[in-house]
């Protein structure tokens, strides 16, 4: 199967620069999987497509302020993105200039509080970077640093916590789990009031999410890995649903990779804390997941991708082309969909 099987027409228009005034504004497209059927719905109806019993598994993930500003120690500036904490107070990171931030360059951010070497130079022009400090650094990087946005994203954003979840408690993100935007906590409240479980997992999403297949074949592709937690709790929540025969639901690809990754194949989940790269398209037999709530991707993304594993790629393509008639809002800040 090919990369160029997953593009659709998308105008740039309907690329949400901005979140909407209530993040429970959004449209929800609903996805029959098996028929390919649409209905148009708004977010808020979400409580009533779901079933008392039903399970909603979601990334408690947070964003942290990985996007550095700052100068090299000979002159001239220097933006960081850090990507993944290896420990020691080394982070990869992506770092722009790129060809003038080499092993050895010395790296200093707000005036001195915060100073950095670049110990080695890695695949796709990032870099591993040794960072000094005093105290802890989460603390640093929220007096300096600032919270990536996807790329597709042009405008500055004016409240940075309409680019975290409202139920966002696990530092570690470079990117949103942007399914989870649209809930607040009274969709929440109504939810559980419903008799729905709502589950906590973790998975510390990378800027790999937003990477192009660049391969012409989408086995080519390789999924850089990212951090995940599935609790104790957590597994037990997801296995008594399953057990009683209700649907696990999860919110969002991260969440999707996370439980399907760790599922045994009679679809139980045992905790787990540890690394993924689990790459889902079509062929892929789904053993936990019953439905999914996600927005609309970019074309030829590993998330298009992960989607129409399970959809059908044809139904997942038709959707999308509705919902580009309809003018929906695609992306981060975009619309909903609720595959089930």
């Amino acid at each position: 199967m090919k990369t160029s099987d997953f593009y659709f027409e998308l105008p740039e228009e309907l690329i949400a620069q901005t979140p909407l005034a209530q993040r429970d504004g959004s449209r929800l497209l609903c996805l029959d999987k098996t028929t390919g059927e649409v209905r148009h719905r708004m977010f808020t109806d979400l409580p009533d497509l779901l079933n008392p019993g039903d399970c909603l598994v979601m990334n408690d993930s947070r964003v942290i302020p990985a996007r550095l500003f700052g100068k090299r120690e000979t002159g001239g500036a220097v933006e960081l993105v850090l990507l993944q904490d290896l420990g020691e107070g080394k982070w990869l990171s992506l770092s722009r200039p790129g060809r003038k931030v080499k092993p050895g360059t010395k790296l200093i951010f707000g005036d001195g509080e915060l100073t950095a070497t670049v110990v080695d130079a890695v695949e796709d022009g990032n870099r591993i970077i040794q960072f000094h400090y005093d105290g802890i650094f989460l603390e640093v990087l929220e007096r300096l640093g600032r919270v990536p946005l996807p790329p597709y994203i042009t405008e500055e954003l004016e409240d940075a916590e309409r680019y975290q979840t409202v139920y966002a408690s696990a530092p570690g993100s470079a990117a949103a789990p942007t399914a989870g935007l649209h809930f607040t906590p009274e969709i929440l409240k109504r939810i559980e009031d419903k008799g729905v479980k709502l589950i906590w997992i973790t998975l510390h999403v990378g800027l790999g999410t937003f990477r192009p297949v660049k391969a012409e074949h989408i086995t080519d592709h390789e999924m850089h890995p990212e951090y995940c937690i599935i609790t104790d709790e957590a597994a037990e929540a997801i296995n008594e649903t399953r057990e009683s025969g209700n649907r696990v639901i999860c919110v969002g690809t991260t969440s999707c990779r996370t439980l399907e990754s760790r599922a045994a194949e009679d679809g139980s989940i045992e905790p787990y804390a540890g690394w993924t790269n689990a790459f889902i398209y079509p062929g892929y037999q789904f053993k936990c997941m019953d439905g999914l709530i996600t927005n609309f991707h970019l074309p030829e993304s590993t998330l298009i991708m992960l989607v129409s594993a399970l959809a059908g790629r044809e139904h997942v393509l038709a959707a999308y082309n509705e919902a580009v008639r309809e003018r929906y809002r695609f992306f981060s800040f975009g619309d909903s969909m609720f595959i089930s």
